[in-house]
């Protein structure tokens, strides 16, 4: 049977539709090579049935399809085999390319069609790392950092982002806001790959110098554009041609011209010279030409006298191209130049006589031809005391050399000008940091007849920087201490407890009771000496309480006179009206015995202790090297001795911990530290006078407390004693506690008085516990500082579903390390570490019957 030449037409250009369709897939290629082959093969067996039928169907025709045939199977062999290695060598580019972003200096990255970092470098880990630490990249989907940027910022990354998911390129600058940290800037392009087409590269470039550069010359150029118009005199430039190129706000009020004209709508600055009177009659002119008095006339036709100085600018080849001219409203005379601006400065008295900054003339010997009164005030002296006398008498010996060196080089021209930084001695024994702008004075013929000298007092900037590093050294210390002593509190109170365990099977009679005491009794002093750090540190656990320092002096006096020995006087006075003081008395007595026990190894061969204490009324705040104590009513407590004293460049540090001017092995340098955190955590201040041979005086001062002030603080903070007989207990209490030691001591000290006792080493474990058992739970003991949520989230967590539980948190910082929030809840407790067997238990047996 024959098809009809329609019908085989359709046949072959459905036929073709479809092959066309598969193309495009190497797979369906290689399987049509393999099919159309295999009829090939069968078309040319003799007598096979796929060859009878296309004879008895298509007739003669059939050789066509034979040839067909073997031409697909040609084609799509080809395909197949182009493909391949097409997507080889595709794969193989891929490769080399993920290669070179791996390795490339510059912060790349590449992400899939999820948005989601698949191949990232070391820059472009550290640029995430410096914003989150820690920040595992490859598990980072980038819409997340949507939240690192300010608000707008956020609108560009959301562009960007959108690009990015359709694989369009884009670019854009970003700003970067975290709490506590610097400003930063990124800027972020991202550009499709070519192979596949839904992968995107992204490049960060961190621009947060060149922006602050930018930033700054902006904030430069506002405040120099400020600066030269709002200037006090009138200021103008004009070009050769004699046509107004800018005048500042001053002149243009003298003048009478509207902030809102432009410059180019203004005539010659010629044109504002009066007409009325004859130029010789109104003029009078220096020997240079360039300055000169002259009458002005403004809009209204009113006019006005003036004096006018001037510069120029001039071009490479000498050509003039614009005016710098200040205009004087003053009845000026005509100036004479005498190679020292003295006829100039004379009549200019609120550029140099009243200039708010020190300005000094100077002669090519060095020596004070002329003087403002700000420098005179600066120093102190009288003008007899500075005029005629060499510069150097006024600098400090150690910065004397230095000074006559750059002053030297800049009248010599080997450098037109300098800036110095020296410490000049003032009157009342006093020393002023200093910064000295010096510049050349020339004649007309270029020479240098002397030097002018601005004088601006950096003392106090000096302090504060000196304030600042010394603020932020101690605060490092101090985080270091802490951190140190907080991980101790950890260790101890695993050991302390499980000698209280043992303790509790071993009684006096055994021969192990001996050796565990030994150990307790050490863990105590190691106790002591981590609250030594933590007091420096000012993370310590204090009980304040309002007393009489008169009383705590007394009580404390013979303890003293057994630590000090008998070559040493002891002499305690007290002021009249002194008030009560508010801190830890045993802190307090720890501050005093640690003060005399210093003041006792400063005088070996015997001496005199006094302490004394007196109310002072503090009018105006105090700086005392980096400390500054506002006003208010103190008790000022002394304590003086008549020892070796101080050395000077030791002075600075002896409140650092692990300082110490004794011999290795006569102390852990932690005495002094210890007064300074308690004597600040107790909002006092701590100051020491000493000089070497002049014994030393520390001088302690504390908030003073009235009577009505005690009333309405309280004494202190109670505590419940619980009865060491009966510290059992029952209940169920949740222990979370990632320390092992401290969980396991915890759980065993519990159990043991009778408590049912689950445990969690973290808050997510704790939080699968809570969910996993059936029975209500009483209380929950957590540690404050854990690894993924802390001990506060957890309590908030658990107080939103279960808010009748009672909650104890431990932790080896203060009560004061955790959120207000939480420890103005009344149900919630606090248990410092390191703690012993009686104190857990006891604490826990309060919180529960409470």
């Amino acid at each position: 049977m024959n098809l009809s030449n329609n019908k085989f037409k359709s046949i072959a250009a459905t036929l073709t539709l479809g092959i066309m369709g598969c193309l495009r897939f190497s797979f369906l290629n290689m399987l049509l090579a393999v099919i159309c082959g295999f009829v090939v093969i069968t078309l040319y067996i003799p007598g096979s049935t796929v060859s009878s039928y296309l004879t008895s169907v298509f007739g003669k025709t059939s050789h066509f399809l034979e040839i067909m045939f073997v031409i697909l199977t040609v084609v799509f062999s080809t395909i197949s085999a182009w493909k391949l290695g097409r997507f080889a060598q595709q794969r193989e580019l891929k490769r080399s390319f993920f290669n070179s972003v791996q390795n490339s200096e510059e912060a790349l990255f590449i992400t899939d069609h999820l948005q989601n970092i698949i191949i990232d470098n070391e820059a472009s880990r550290l640029c995430f790392q410096k914003l989150k630490p820690n920040q595992e990249v490859g598990s980072l989907n980038i819409e997340k950092l949507e939240s690192l940027f300010d608000k707008n910022s956020k609108v560009i990354f959301t562009r960007i982002y959108e690009n990015s998911v359709a694989c369009r390129s884009d670019s854009g600058e970003l700003l970067i806001k975290l709490r506590g940290r610097v400003d930063s800037y990124w800027k972020v392009t991202i550009e499709p790959i070519a192979f596949p087409t839904e992968h995107m590269l992204w490049r960060i470039e961190n621009i947060t110098d060149q922006r602050a550069q930018e930033i700054e010359h902006l904030i430069e150029e506002k405040y120099l554009g400020d600066l030269l118009n709002q200037l006090p005199v009138g200021f103008f430039s004009a070009d050769g041609d004699g046509n107004l190129r800018y005048l500042n706000s001053n002149l243009r009020d003298w003048l009478g011209i509207r902030e809102e004209t432009n410059v180019s709508e203004l005539p010659s600055f010629m044109d504002f010279i009066s007409p009325d009177v004859a130029d010789s009659d109104v003029t009078s002119m220096d020997a240079s030409g360039m300055h000169g008095g002259l009458i002005l006339q403004n809009a209204d036709g009113e006019d006005f006298p003036a004096y006018l100085i001037q510069s120029q600018k001039e071009s490479a080849s000498g050509y003039f191209e614009y005016s710098r001219s200040i205009v004087l409203r003053e009845p000026f005379t005509p100036l004479v130049d005498d190679g020292m601006g003295g006829a100039l400065l004379s009549r200019l008295p609120w550029l140099f006589s009243d200039a708010p900054v020190g300005i000094v003339m100077l002669d090519i010997k060095g020596e004070v031809t002329e003087c403002n009164r700000a420098f005179l005030k600066l120093l102190g002296l009288h003008r007899d005391g500075v005029i005629g006398r060499p510069l150097s008498e006024r600098i400090s010996k150690e910065d004397a050399s230095d000074a006559d060196a750059q002053l030297s080089k800049v009248v010599m021209g080997i450098m037109p000008a300098t800036l110095l930084d020296v410490r000049m001695p003032a009157g009342g024994e006093r020393e002023l940091a200093a910064s000295l702008y010096v510049s050349r004075i020339t004649d007309k013929d270029n020479d240098v007849v002397g030097l002018v000298m601005h004088v601006i007092d950096t003392t106090e900037q000096k302090n504060l920087e000196v304030q600042f590093n010394q603020a932020q050294k101690m605060q490092a210390v101090g985080q270091l201490a802490g951190g140190v002593a907080h991980d101790f509190n950890n260790l101890l109170t695993a050991m302390g407890g499980f000698c209280d365990l043992l303790l509790d099977r071993h009684g006096s009679d055994d021969p192990s009771f001996s050796d565990i005491m030994q150990i307790k009794q050490n863990t105590n002093r190691a106790g002591n000496l981590v609250r030594q750090l933590l007091a420096f540190s000012r993370r310590q656990t204090l009980q304040p309480k309002v007393f009489a320092i008169t009383d705590a002096l007394n009580d404390l006096s013979n303890l003293l006179r057994r630590l000090i020995g008998e070559n040493i006087t002891l002499d305690i006075n007290h002021g009249k009206d002194i008030d009560l003081i508010r801190t830890d008395p045993g802190q307090f007595d720890q501050v005093v015995i640690n003060l005399a026990v210093n003041a006792r190894d400063a005088m070996p061969g015997g001496g005199l202790i006094d302490i004394s204490t007196e109310r002072v009324t503090v009018e105006t705040s105090i700086q005392r090297g980096h400390e500054v104590m506002p006003a208010g009513e103190y008790i000022l407590i002394k304590v003086a001795d008549t020892g070796s004293g101080i050395a000077k460049e030791d002075i600075g540090r002896i409140f650092e911990p692990f300082f110490s001017t004794k011999v290795v092995g006569e102390g852990t340098g932690l005495g002094l530290s210890t007064v300074y955190g308690i004597i600040r955590q107790s909002d006092g201040y701590i100051f020491v006078d000493s000089a070497p041979g002049n014994g030393t005086t520390f001088s302690l001062y504390l908030p003073a407390f009235s009577a009505a002030d005690a009333d309405y603080v309280g004494g202190g903070y109670t505590h419940e004693i619980v009865d060491d007989a009966d510290l059992t207990g029952g209940g169920t209490i949740l222990l979370v506690e990632d320390e092992d030691a401290v969980r396991l001591f915890g759980a065993r000290a519990l159990r043991n008085k009778g408590y049912r006792v689950l445990e969690a080493n973290d808050g997510e474990h704790a939080l699968d516990v809570i969910n996993e058992f059936g029975d209500p739970i009483d209380l929950i003991l957590t540690d404050v500082m854990m690894p993924g949520m802390d001990g506060h989230t957890l309590v908030r967590l658990i107080l939103e579903e279960l808010p009748d539980i009672k909650v104890i948190l431990m932790s080896g910082y203060t009560e004061d390390a955790i959120p207000g929030e939480i420890t103005e809840d009344a149900s919630i407790n606090f248990l410092p570490k390191p703690f012993s067997l009686q104190e857990l238990a006891g604490k826990v047996k309060e919180v529960l019957l409470n």
